[in-house]
């Protein structure tokens, strides 16, 4: 069977990452499928064509309801939708990104949450078949590469490398955009780093809004114990992730975080703004921290650093709880099962 999978693939972020590994669950069972950038299509007439070219598409899979959905409108392929987060949480607030989303849920043979929390909303906001949505949880695969010089990615981020053994680097990984709300913690993180100078915080990801970034460049310049520093591989960016002291997303909405479950398998604490998509694999004090103001965030913070019994836990429940739910064999039959549903008539 040959696929087409269309996804927002800005490179070394988390839709790109996902996109990657579902395309290789569909490989392993013995179909053919073809990769795309929502970017690339201008409208739904675009994918039409492409699909019609022979050989033939026989099935198509998108990720976001509305970004890669609202291009299979004028398609007669059969196709499934995997929600993205901000789709369900954030574009169903506005009334033309609904009315599409819905017609696209409609026609669609079937859904994907990424947890029963995302289930629930789409259920909520948006008129559809309940049974269509089946909910899997994202597989996370780790892997850090061995030639990573922490030192080197200090000096990169903008430290000057001095007293690294000491440092504690908590690291905010995300794509610069508005919703990751990168901007979020500076203020509070920065007065505490002046109280306690070996308290940084290092904002990684790749500039996906180029006006937006260039705010968070500024802001990050002139505020002290904050740094950015450049997109690395996955390799790279696992290595920094086990050498940091924790791990911070503060976004504003999120569907599921791989960067959180990632730190979670790497065996490194996170901590996490209180949204639903956060709330729904962080249990509060068990596998990581929630907190809902950046003042909450640095008192939080604070127990980290002091209560060694606090870190060991929250390090062994999270590692037990990813290979517990989001392991890569559940996730891989999930979509195998649901690509056959594709052929029928």
């Amino acid at each position: 069977m040959k696929l087409l999978l269309i996804a927002c693939l800005s490179p070394k972020t988390g839709n790109y990452a996902t996109a990657v590994r579902i395309r290789s669950h569909i490989e392993k069972a013995g179909h053919t499928c073809e990769l795309r950038d929502a970017a690339d299509f201008a409208s739904s007439t675009d994918v039409a064509n492409l699909v019609s070219q022979s050989p033939q598409f026989e099935g198509i899979l998108v990720i976001h309801l509305f970004k890669a959905g609202r291009l299979l409108l004028d398609t007669q392929v059969p196709f499934g939708v995997i929600f993205g987060g901000t789709d369900i949480n954030e574009d169903v607030k506005v009334e033309q990104k609904r009315v599409v989303m819905e017609q696209v849920l409609l026609r669609a043979r079937f859904a994907v949450a990424f947890s029963d929390r995302l289930k629930e909303a789409a259920e909520l906001f948006l008129r559809c078949q309940s049974s269509k949505i089946y909910v899997q949880p994202q597989g996370v695969q780790t892997e850090a590469t061995e030639e990573f010089c922490w030192n080197e990615f200090l000096t990169s981020s903008g430290l000057d490398g001095q007293h690294e053994d000491d440092l504690r680097v908590f690291l905010l990984v995300c794509g610069l955009r508005r919703v990751k709300d990168p901007l979020y913690l500076l203020e509070a993180f920065s007065e505490w780093h002046q109280e306690d100078p070996l308290n940084v915080l290092i904002i990684i990801g790749p500039k996906i809004d180029p006006l937006f970034s260039l705010q968070v460049e500024a802001a990050v310049q002139r505020t002290a114990g904050v740094f950015l520093s450049p997109e690395r591989s996955q390799q790279e960016l696992h290595a920094a992730v086990k050498r940091s002291f924790a791990v911070v997303n503060s976004s504003i909405s999120e569907g599921m975080s791989v960067a959180i479950l990632e730190a979670m398998d790497l065996g490194v604490p996170v901590l996490a703004r209180d949204v639903p998509g956060n709330a729904a694999i962080v249990q509060r004090e068990r596998t990581g921290l929630l907190f809902a103001t950046p003042q909450e965030f640095v008192h939080l913070s604070q127990r980290l650093v002091s209560d060694g019994e606090l870190r060991e836990r929250l390090v062994r429940n999270g590692k037990i709880y990813v290979e517990k739910h989001h392991s890569l064999t559940p996730e891989r039959e999930t979509y195998q099962r649901l690509v056959d549903t594709l052929l029928w008539a």
